[in-house]
C-alpha cells in the first residue's frame, strides 16, 4: 500500500502530541496517571499516522512498543522508575542499531528517519556516527537527569529539554547533508546506493 507523505503539522502534532499529555496529566494528577495517558496517546498517534498515511514510521513504531512495555511495569509494579528508563532503553537502542549498522557498511539513517536521503559513502558514514553518538549521549544524560532530580524536573526536561535539543541537532547536520548530498542518475540507482558507506 503506497504511504501518503503527511502535513509538516500533522507529523508534529503525532509526535509532540503524547509528550504534551505526559505533560500535563503529571502537572495535574501524578506520573502513574500520566504514563496511562501517555500510552493511550502514543496508541493514538500510531492508529492517526496509520489512518492519514496508510505508514507508520519505524522510529515511532519502536518508540511505541518500548513505551508500551516499560509504561505497564511502572502502572503494575507501581514504580516510576520505569517509564524514566524508557528514554534511555530507546536512545541507548537507536545508537546501537546505527553504530552496529556503521561495522556493516550500512547506514539505518534513511529507514530510522523515514527520509529519503542521496549522500556519498563519507557522508552516510559521517551522519550516521554523529546521530550514533548523540544518542548515547542522550541516554546517559536522561540516566544522570532522573537520578539526581525531581520527578518535576525529569519530566519537564523530558518535554522541553529532548525535543528542542534533537531538533538542534538535526538542524546542525544540515551543512553536512548539504556537502555530501548526490543527486543519482535514476531512481533504482538511489535504491540500490541508499544508506551505502562501503564506498563501493
Amino acid at each position: 500500500m503506497e504511504k501518503t507523505k503527511p502535513h509538516p503539522l500533522f507529523k508534529l502534532a503525532t509526535e509532540l502530541g503524547p509528550l504534551l499529555v505526559f505533560f500535563v496529566v503529571n502537572a495535574k494528577v501524578n506520573l502513574f496517571a500520566a504514563t496511562g495517558a501517555f500510552m493511550v496517546a502514543v496508541v493514538a498517534a500510531i492508529i492517526a499516522s496509520y489512518v492519514v498515511t496508510k505508514h507508520v514510521p519505524i522510529m515511532a513504531l519502536v518508540t511505541a512498543v518500548v513505551v508500551l512495555v516499560f509504561g505497564t511495569l511502572t502502572l503494575v509494579l507501581h514504580d516510576e522508575t520505569f517509564i524514566k528508563m524508557k528514554p534511555t532503553i530507546v536512545y541507548a537502542l537507536f545508537g546501537g542499531v546505527l553504530g552496529g549498522g556503521l561495522l556493516f557498511g550500512r547506514s539505518f539513517i534513511a529507514i530510522m528517519f523515514d527520509q529519503v536521503f542521496n549522500l556519498t559513502p563519507e557522508g552516510w558514514r559521517k551522519l550516521t556516527l554523529r546521530w550514533s553518538l548523540f544518542f548515547f549521549a542522550m541516554a546517559v544524560l536522561n540516566e544522570a537527569i532522573w537520578r539526581t532530580q525531581s520527578t518535576d524536573f525529569w519530566v519537564n526536561f523530558k518535554v522541553f529539554g529532548m525535543v528542542p535539543l534533537t531538533m538542534l541537532f538535526a538542524l546542525m547536520q544540515i551543512p553536512l547533508t548539504n556537502r555530501h548530498a548526490v543527486a543519482p542518475a535514476t531512481l533504482d540507482e538511489s535504491a540500490a546506493e541508499e544508506g551505502d558507506v562501503s564506498g563501493r
